[in-house]
């Protein structure tokens, strides 16, 4: 049996954690969600870490939440899923979403229900080619959940959206990045290194510019026009007042790299 549900490794400015349930194909259960949660409120207060790898052990990422035990005929009473949703996933989704610092997701191998969702509500998915996205909640009677209604109609359309969700056909990482679901499908050898290179150069960027470029294009799906370029005025108005910015156009006048603080302490 695993000793610890998520490894959670400390690199130079950036932090890598791993889904590390491989004997489930890092299904999730209670205890990988709070060790989960743990680690992003880390990764979150920590001025140092500028950037997040979320990733499985084994040969998949994530199989979604972990059935064992949730037998109802054996419980006498039907789960209360809408509560596991409250307690646990959504909590997760809006923490993915809110972090301020950009998430970056290596599918590993095999998404499936709530762990496709998930990987999903990370800010750059990139998938090793033997990986598959599937939407598997109708073969036991659910829908999507953990966003996934959100996600594929988003960015998939209507069609696309409902097609995947009732068939529960698996999706290719190649389809997934061609259709536009994912940012890129990569080989397996090299699915980490793409993740590392990502991470280090966030790390070593305009961190705050980052966040609030989340901030921006998160909120663009549910905004009027209007209200964009109000939210776009207000978040350059506070990164024109920021360091990167002054280091930024300092280095583009003397024609030289930009050597922004990024998520380093300043000395």
């Amino acid at each position: 049996m695993t000793e610890t549900p998520v490894i959670f490794e400390r690199r130079d400015f950036y932090a890598v954690i791993t889904l590390n349930r491989p004997d489930r194909l890092n299904s999730l259960n209670e205890a990988m969600h709070l060790a989960l949660r743990a680690a992003l409120e880390e990764c979150e207060a920590d001025p140092d870490c500028g950037a997040i790898i979320l990733t499985g052990a084994g040969r998949g990422f994530c199989a979604g939440q972990d059935l064992a035990g949730r037998d109802p005929t054996l419980q006498g009473e039907s789960p209360d899923l809408g509560s596991t949703l409250q307690t646990y996933y959504n909590p997760l989704v809006r923490k993915l979403r809110a972090m301020p610092k950009p998430v970056i997701c290596a599918v590993n191998g095999v998404a499936a229900g709530a762990g496709a969702n998930i990987a999903l509500s990370c800010d750059i998915v990139l998938a090793a080619h033997s990986a598959k996205f599937i939407q598997a909640f109708s073969k036991i009677g659910l829908i999507p959940d953990a966003g996934g209604t959100y996600w594929l109609t988003r960015h998939l359309g209507e069609a696309r959206a409902k097609a995947l969700a009732l068939t529960a056909a698996p999706l290719s990482a190649e389809d997934a990045a061609n259709w536009g679901l994912i940012w890129k499908a990569v080989a397996d050898e090299q699915l980490m290194a793409e993740a590392v290179a990502l991470a280090e150069g966030f790390a070593n960027g305009p961190t705050r510019a980052y966040g609030l470029t989340k901030q921006a294009i998160q909120a663009a799906s549910t905004n009027s026009l209007e209200e964009q370029l109000d939210l776009e005025r207000s978040l350059q108005q506070q990164c024109g007042w920021s360091d990167d910015y002054k280091e930024g156009v300092l280095a583009f006048l003397e024609k030289r790299p930009a050597d922004f603080r990024g998520a380093r302490k300043k000395q």
